[in-house]
């Protein structure tokens, strides 16, 4: 794998913006009813990892900086390994943290592998998310930018 430094800042923007997306369609989710988690995943995985005693403000702060910087780094991964982010790329992307996060986030949290230790119906809104990630990704950076230029060929020279 061949990283491009500046497609790794640039992807990591990306990454960050389209986790914005993702968060914005979950908390109108949560807002509306119709979330079936009992709390937003970032959250509940910052307070199983730090504990309970920690204020309640502090934690959403801590577990909205950790998912944006989680989508962030998922972003400049796909932007610098590749040379060219496309929509199919980036929705497989989505696909592959979905499956992380059902067979290692959600049991991690006592939710059980899928959500399903609490409704199965977190495994379709979680997928449903991270599509949202994948689409947003792919349409961010996949808007006709040209591939970095590889050293020693004839995009080099002036």
């Amino acid at each position: 794998m061949i990283m491009r430094p500046h497609r790794f800042v640039v992807g990591f923007g990306w990454g960050v913006a389209a986790t914005v997306v993702m968060s914005l369609v979950m908390l109108a989710g949560i807002a509306t009813g119709l979330s079936p988690m009992p709390k937003p995943i970032p959250a509940a995985l910052m307070g199983r990892l730090l504990g309970g005693g920690m204020p309640k403000a502090a934690l959403m702060a801590l577990a909205a900086g950790s998912h944006l910087a989680y989508g962030g780094f998922w972003g400049a991964i796909l932007a610098s390994s590749t040379l060219r982010v496309t929509v199919g790329k980036a929705l497989g992307m989505g696909v592959v943290l979905w499956l992380l996060m059902q067979v290692v986030v959600l049991p991690f949290l006592g939710w059980g592998p899928f959500g399903f230790g609490v409704t199965p119906a977190i495994a379709v809104a979680t997928i449903v998310l991270h599509l949202v990630y994948g689409l947003t990704l792919g349409l961010l950076a996949d808007r006709g930018a040209t591939p970095e230029p590889v050293v020693g060929t004839s995009n080099d020279r002036p």
